[in-house]
């Protein structure tokens, strides 16, 4: 790892704050590709959802008449 300074100008050797650093500039992209890859099964979800309703309609619709 590089030899860095923290914010205050101490003398970080593990390079820590340069690995903070990293991960907190990189997080918000993460989570817009985990949030577009989870709204495929959300689709899905919804579309049976509706599926079903249409379904237990049409069978109500048929009982009734």
């Amino acid at each position: 790892m590089a030899n860095t300074q923290g914010p205050q100008g101490n003398y970080d050797p593990a390079g820590s704050t340069q690995m903070f650093r990293a991960f907190v500039d990189e997080a918000p992209q993460g989570r817009q590709q985990q949030a577009a890859a989870s709204s495929g099964p959300r689709i899905g979800l919804i579309v049976g959802v509706v599926a079903a309703i249409a379904i237990v309609a049409a069978v109500a619709y048929l009982a009734f008449m």
